[in-house]
């Protein structure tokens, strides 16, 4: 393509282009009215009266501009001829060419996406959820629907997109917040609270269902179940194809959905070598929090009056601005920054004295300056020091040995107390029995990850722990019972409800059991 092509986009680095963008909002806006042709009394009416030229000569001048750069076409306007001598007269209507409609649709876009702060969406973590549990159930059937597939995975997709593409925009613009660019004090310190509660309350949901959804794929993906759900969605894609393209369609159409698949997969489950984009974001979520911190930390230094850097360096500035003769900005800089000749480095109490009586000027060439004694040792060595024996390396193995078994012995304290909690199905808080600490330690993790996805209205919740290996689900009971567990160091008591939990590290356990 060449520079021409792109002519509807110069009206954007000329003269006068906040007018030509609001004749071109103009011709927008009349399009959705469905008027096709703009007379200039017409465009010069629909400008803000604020930014309207002071005649119509000027709007008139304008869309001959846009006419000449394709964004607009010229029409002869006879409707308003009445006699022989207007034929004469230059009276043209105007409308929006195609490629002056493509250029504003490519503005606006621009627009909307430079403007966009994006959100954090943990709606659509929940509908990505409920999608995938619709493929397993879909996947299950003897012959699969396409169109409950295609519908399944287009709405997968289309979740996940906005989810990936706002969590991105959200991001970037939360970055710009932390950076202090572009941004209000007062309204700064207003919003920190509420802006470290949704990042929060959106890490929470992260960690609880993208546990869920990484579960979920791999149960699809170990099944064998993806690519035939895969093929349905392309098939039913490309029905409509002609026959001669149609088996090209669908070889198209399924690498474009195994593309999103794997986008998909990627994005909550990580590798070896790789972590998932969801743990990416969930880090860069929990690292924004003390960085938002540190910023209002900074916003109250600065409106209590404490200095800083940058306030220091204006000061010493203004000091040189004010110093009276270079020698006095020489000697000013060589006490805030103390950089002195090289000869300083061998200075000792025999050349200050001799120095003092003999004064060496800065300026003073190398070649025409008095020699330095320097040790021959440093000339040597380029060091004072002796040098030594090495010392001996020390032998760590015993300790890297007591370290593995405390590992170790951690690991299987850890693997007995999940199989303590492990509850083998729905059972009443109040028959867990009693707990070891350690046991009673994770219950309480557990039952705190629960409690902390619940809200107003809810009879049941599951939530994941924090390091993926176990899955709490709590369901409330209406009974008014009381349940008590019992450890070594008191009697926890509260109001009893059905528990499961599940080991989600033990093969052939989680969603799908």
């Amino acid at each position: 393509m060449t520079s021409q092509d792109y002519s509807p986009f110069a009206h954007l680095t000329v003269p006068n282009s906040a007018l030509y963008r609001q004749v071109m909002r103009a011709f927008l806006d009349a399009k959705e009215r469905f008027a096709v042709h703009l007379r200039p009394e017409d465009v010069f009416a629909a400008l803000d009266a604020d930014a309207r030229p002071g005649d119509v000569e000027a709007v008139v001048t304008a869309l001959d501009r846009l006419v000449g750069w394709g964004n607009l076409r010229a029409d002869p306007d006879h409707a308003r001829v009445t006699a022989v001598e207007d034929f004469y007269r230059r009276r043209f209507i105007y409308q929006l060419t195609r490629a002056g409609e493509a250029a504003e649709a490519a503005l606006g876009t621009y627009d909307a996406t430079l403007g966009r702060r994006g959100e954090l969406q943990a709606v659509a973590l929940r509908d990505i959820v409920t999608q995938l549990r619709a493929l397993l159930v879909i996947a299950q059937e003897d012959e699969p629907d396409p169109a409950k597939a295609y519908i399944a995975l287009s709405v997968l997709t289309a979740r996940f997109t906005d989810l990936a593409d706002n969590a991105r925009a959200f991001m970037g613009s939360l970055q710009r917040t932390i950076d202090l660019h572009d941004i209000q004090v007062e309204g700064f310190l207003a919003y920190k609270d509420r802006l470290i509660q949704y990042l929060e309350r959106f890490i929470q949901d992260l960690i609880t269902l993208g546990g869920r959804i990484a579960l979920l794929i791999g149960e699809l993906e170990e099944q064998g179940r993806v690519a035939p759900l895969l093929a349905l969605a392309a098939g039913r894609e490309a029905a409509d194809a002609a026959p001669e393209e149609a088996e090209r369609a669908e070889a198209m159409a399924y690498e474009r959905w195994a593309a999103r698949w794997s986008g998909l997969a990627q994005w909550f489950v990580s590798e070896e070598g790789r972590e998932s984009q969801a743990r990416l974001l969930r880090g860069r979520a929990l690292g924004a929090i003390p960085q938002l911190l540190a910023v209002v930390r900074q916003l109250n230094e600065r409106r209590a009056g404490r200095s800083d850097r940058s306030a220091d360096f204006r000061t010493l500035a203004r000091w040189f601005a004010q110093a009276p003769d270079d020698e006095t900005r020489h000697r000013l800089w060589r006490v805030a920054f103390g950089l002195h000749s090289s000869r300083h480095l061998t200075v000792d109490a025999d050349t200050l004295a001799e120095r003092a009586a003999v004064p060496e000027p800065a300026a003073t060439p190398w070649a025409k300056a008095r020699p330095l004694r320097i040790s021959p040792q440093l000339r040597r060595t380029g060091s004072y020091e002796r040098r030594g024996r090495p010392r001996r390396v020390a032998d760590r193995g015993e300790a890297k040995r007591r370290l593995a078994e405390l590992a170790a012995r951690q690991t299987a304290e850890a693997r007995q107390a999940r199989d303590r909690l492990v509850t083998g199905g729905p059972v009443r808080l109040s028959r867990l029995g009693e707990l070891d600490p350690l046991a009673f330690q994770l219950f309480l993790r557990l039952l705190g990850d629960a409690l902390a996805t619940w809200r107003p209205g809810m009879r049941t919740t599951t939530a994941t722990g924090s390091d993926g290996s176990m899955e709490i689900r709590l369901t409330a009971l209406d009974d008014g019972t009381t349940a008590e567990v019992r450890t070594l160091d008191g009697v926890f008591s509260g109001p009893d409800h059905l528990i499961d939990i599940i080991d989600l590290t033990t093969t052939g356990t989680g969603e799908g059991r």
